[in-house]
């Protein structure tokens, strides 16, 4: 498959998110486009690395090619952990105020 589908693909995503955390107003959708932005800029990473590791330098240096992927390894590692701390948050502030509506936190900074 050529490069250019993968591309589309990434910023077809990465578009999806950014319209998703700039026009909704629910705490766990925003959540979910913000994890949307993350995989696509892995897909971007994956995608290059693979391309990368098909040129005639990454012959000479094997480990080139595979350091995006591992990068991609630890993005997702923090991603996990970015889901538990905010879904965590997320659940403290509907038992607090039951609600998940990002402009009810406006009401909060009084």
């Amino acid at each position: 498959m050529e490069i250019k589908w993968y591309i589309g693909l990434a910023v077809a995503l990465f578009c999806t998110g950014v319209v998703g955390v700039l026009t909704r107003r629910n705490s766990i959708i925003i959540f979910m486009c913000i994890e949307l932005m993350l995989n696509a800029v892995n897909l971007l990473l994956v995608a290059f690395s693979k391309m990368h590791a098909a040129s005639p330098v990454a012959q000479a240096l094997p480990n080139v090619a595979s350091d995006a992927q591992l990068f991609v390894f630890f993005i997702m590692v923090v991603a996990a952990a970015e889901v538990s701390v905010g879904l965590a948050i997320i659940v403290m502030m509907y038992r607090n105020i039951h609600s998940v509506d990002i402009n009810f936190l406006n009401r909060l900074k009084n």
